[in-house]
């Protein structure tokens, strides 16, 4: 939206425009090697989206976030809020990730990987099945409205609002267990919050990868005004080689265009036809350039009809297109490797070494300690026992810390169903002549019936009277 602003000049008014009107951007359709890698990046990212929330795991959705009742289920495993330390973990590897796949390539997560380039492109690829190529598309939006373009501008729009509308679904199924969503919605009785974000997640879809398109990417995504602090001068960026295509210009093809004077460039402008953002990448590299290497297919089948050889725009390096050498492999690729290594490694570890079994030991806050008739001291604690484990177990509690310490449970061995928390008072009683101190620490120990390994320990404080 333009916004005029009205300043005096010398007696006169000047208008100035603060922001530019956007012009839409028709992407070419282009095909090559870097087209084919996207697209398969496309297939195999909406694919995985789609599909795993289908999947099944011991009767249950193999992924899914059941936040209300505060359990993670990932294939075999289960995470509770206990375990957010691996989800801070994973995060801090996805962003050293991006530092290290930045530094050695530039945006390769922009250009192949990123939702907004994803559903993008499955977008254009509905445009262009409905409206055509990029001519036909041009001509049609200079078409005045008919019959015609209203069939098919309504087409496109209902494809891409029921796409849209199936993804907000897909989204919401990895909160809500998706076959019962999808039995659910269609009698409007999934409720409001779950109906809402389906809706919510459907139109931002539709708005961002159908209207905002390159704007997302140019106006709202950080990373496009961060990029430059990962980037150096041995980092392979997209990039067209100035000293071999300038000066530019068009030939036919039988000249010798070095004898003409020439440079390799025939100035057809394909490069900036297949651009998604609508830069032109002869003019250096720009924050605008999300490394899909649609310009490197576009410019090496000119190449290919003119007879030239690839690599005019191509993958390179600043250092080499200085004729300087390059080093792909520097001391900051290698930091952020090992840190990633490590991280995953420790990580891995972690999760394979964890014992899915948690206990908590509240001691009762009604009263400090309470003197039986027998004479001895009792305090009182309840237990939460969390099985974070997929199958059911019975469990043995055991008590230590003091002298001829006695646990008193309702029931001997404490079943608890898979996924599930079960709640036990537990009762100690110790003599007072045994308590060296007010405050004494104790140890209670679970123990899985027929699974030794599977034991938690969890510390408490028995109170007493003063020695």
């Amino acid at each position: 939206m333009d916004i005029p602003v009205t300043t005096p000049d010398n007696g006169h008014n000047v208008e100035q425009v603060l922001y530019a009107k956007r012009q839409k951007i028709y992407p070419r359709e282009v095909h090559g090697l870097f087209a084919y890698l996207r697209t398969a990046g496309v297939i195999v990212l909406l694919g995985l989206f789609y599909g795993v929330a289908w999947l099944q795991w011991d009767g249950r959705q193999a992924v899914l976030w059941d936040l209300p009742a505060r359990k993670f289920y990932v294939w075999g495993l289960i995470f509770w809020p206990q375990d957010f330390i691996y989800l801070a973990l994973l995060l801090i590897m996805a962003g050293l990730s991006l530092f290290f796949f930045t530094t050695l390539a530039g945006r390769l997560w922009c250009g192949y990987a990123c939702p907004q380039t994803v559903w993008t492109e499955t977008f254009l690829w509905i445009e262009r099945m409905v409206e055509g190529n990029r001519p036909q598309q041009m001509k049609l939006d200079r078409e005045p409205w008919s019959t015609r373009k209203l069939r098919i501008k309504g087409t496109k729009h209902f494809l891409w609002i029921a796409f849209a509308l199936w993804t907000g679904f897909t989204f919401v199924g990895y909160f809500t267990p998706i076959r019962e969503l999808a039995t659910l919605l269609p009698h409007f009785s999934a409720g409001p919050w779950a109906t809402f974000w389906v809706f919510f997640y459907a139109f931002a879809t539709y708005g961002n990868a159908g209207w905002m398109r390159e704007q997302v990417c140019l106006y709202m995504c950080p990373y496009a005004r961060f990029q430059s602090a990962m980037f150096d001068k041995d980092t392979l960026v997209v990039s067209y080689d100035q000293g071999r295509g300038e000066p530019r210009g068009s030939r036919k093809r039988s000249i010798d265009h070095h004898a003409a004077g020439l440079g390799d460039c025939i100035d057809c402008g394909f490069c900036v036809q297949v651009c998604p953002t609508g830069i032109d990448i002869r003019k250096g590299l720009q924050y605008e350039c999300i490394s899909c290497s649609a310009c490197i297919d576009a410019c090496d089948s000119v190449m290919d009809t003119m007879g030239y050889e690839h690599g005019l725009i191509r993958y390179t390096t600043q250092q080499a297109l200085e004729g300087k050498p390059t080093r792909i492999l520097r001391p900051r690729v290698f930091i952020y490797a090992s840190l990633l290594l490590a991280l995953g490694g420790g990580l891995t570890w972690s999760i394979l070494a964890r014992v899915p079994l948690a206990l908590d030991a509240i001691r009762d806050r009604n009263q400090l300690y309470r003197e039986t008739d027998a004479g001895k001291i009792e305090n009182v604690y309840a237990l939460k026992v969390m099985n974070m484990d997929t199958t059911a177990h019975e469990y043995m509690l055991s008590a230590r810390g003091i002298e001829d310490l006695e646990l008193k449970l309702e029931q001997d061995a404490i079943a608890v169903a898979p996924g599930e928390i079960h709640n036990v008072v537990a009762r100690l009683e110790a003599e007072v002549d045994d308590l060296e101190a007010r405050s004494t620490p104790v140890f209670f120990t679970l123990t899985a019936i027929g699974y030794e390994t599977l034991t938690v320990t969890e510390e408490a404080r028995f109170l007493g009277p003063k020695p």
